[in-house]
């Protein structure tokens, strides 16, 4: 598991590809001690198994279905990523709950200055929508954000100066595709209540969420 606060940024130093699959290198631009192998990292977002470390570096291999639901199979050698190491238990948790496991890509739609921040709108398929909601969290290229305002398609967060001095964010222009990862709390919820939701059969049956079954149950 993720937060979403970025530890700094790395640089892609080999991209391999053979067929439909990539072994990258990747060199952090800030202190990574510790590396371990078969360790968690999350590249832009996803999460990605350390297979060889030295100092600083480290090589993970993204499969076919890796690149094909992510933007990981546009990298190349020179390139700047977001960095997180897995949390560990009795961290300080500053983000929000983030899997490493991407729901879809999005695209840069516009991006305007606002005082010293930016903010930036971005597109999406609408089949994504329903798990972002204004002041809910999301993360892109793995950094957890506020949404500040949305709609089925589009969403928009604000990027304060910090933010755009240590991460890849700053260099986000519009046509730019991100991974986007929406709040995992509310994919379970949906499918939790799904026995009770309109279609199903024990709503048709008259078994549907009430204020009676909320109480009955502590709410």
């Amino acid at each position: 598991m993720f937060t979403g606060l970025i530890m700094g940024m790395g640089r892609i130093e080999a991209a391999d590809t053979r067929g439909n699959e990539t072994r990258f290198r990747i060199k952090a631009l800030f202190d990574l001690p510790d590396i371990e192998l078969g360790e968690s990292i999350a590249v832009n977002g996803v999460c990605l198994t350390v297979e060889t470390f030295g100092d600083n570096w480290f090589t993970c291999y993204a499969s076919r279905e890796t690149l094909s639901v992510t933007s990981l199979g546009g990298l190349r050698v020179g390139g700047k990523v977001n960095l997180e190491r897995a949390m560990a238990m009795g961290d300080r948790f500053g983000g929000h709950i983030v899997s490493g496991h991407v729901d879809c890509l999005a695209e840069v739609a516009e991006v305007r200055p606002a005082g010293e921040s930016k903010v930036y709108r971005l597109s999406f398929d609408a089949a994504d929508g329903r798990y972002v909601i204004p002041k809910g969290s999301v993360a892109l290229d793995g950094i957890s954000l506020t949404v500040n305002a949305c709609a089925p398609t589009w969403l928009e967060v604000n990027i304060i100066p910090e933010t755009q001095k240590v991460t890849t964010i700053s260099g986000w222009t519009p046509g730019t595709r991100v991974n986007m990862e929406t709040d995992i709390i509310g994919k379970y919820v949906e499918r939790m209540v799904q026995p009770w939701t309109a279609g199903s059969a024990d709503a048709k049956s008259g078994s549907g969420i009430t204020m009676d079954y909320l109480r009955e149950h502590g709410f």
